[in-house]
């Protein structure tokens, strides 16, 4: 690893999996994933499926679907494959049937109609839940070529850097990953008008 505080190519310092985050290089051309944090909630040989974490959009839950009350959790565009469907992450675990773990106790999907139910129930519970609309997809070997073509940073997700929905969540991390990475936080939107 180089010990030159402004290497802009730093080593990625693990294989994606279930559970990491996925920070986008600064280099990376493609607008949609510009400046971009997904939390990796499933990766294996045929394919992997994500979460854009830092896309928020002007509108509640409550906007997108009519049988759900007015919360304060969030939604964000978790990506541009089936835009037209409702994801969720949240802390509620073995409370909702179906279910599934990623890192910590933090948990995606499961039985929408008993969530609904709960968040009728009790509102307070709504700051256990993000909301998204679509989701990140790669197909079969598409994200490890991508991660090696340096697109990618990959580093281990928790359930604080999930659930606080931080604006700054992109340059952050970059910083939470060491010195290393530090400078890449940093980087010009535009280098040239630097």
């Amino acid at each position: 690893m180089s010990t030159d505080p402004l290497e802009l190519d730093p080593p990625n310092p693990m294989p994606p999996a279930p559970g990491t985050l996925l920070i986008s290089g600064p280099f990376l051309a493609d607008p949609y994933f510009h400046r971009t944090v997904v939390l990796l909630c499933m990766h294996d040989t045929e394919g992997s499926f994500g979460l854009v974490l830092n896309r928020p959009l002007e509108m509640g839950v409550a906007d997108l679907m009519d049988d759900m009350p007015a919360l304060p959790s969030p939604v964000g565009i978790g990506g541009p494959v089936q835009s037209s469907n409702l994801f969720f992450l949240h802390t509620l675990g073995p409370r909702i049937e179906g279910s599934l773990p990623v890192v910590d106790d933090l948990y995606m999907g499961g039985d929408y109609a008993q969530l609904r139910d709960m968040l009728k129930a009790a509102p307070k519970l709504a700051k256990h839940v993000r909301f998204f609309v679509g989701y990140s997809g790669w197909g079969e070997g598409q994200l490890t070529n991508e991660v090696e073509q340096r697109s990618w940073l990959v580093h281990p997700a928790t359930k604080h850097m999930v659930m606080r929905n931080a604006a700054d969540l992109w340059a952050s991390t970059l910083r939470a990953m060491g010195p290393a990475y530090a400078p890449l936080a940093n980087f010009p939107e535009d280098p040239s008008l630097n």
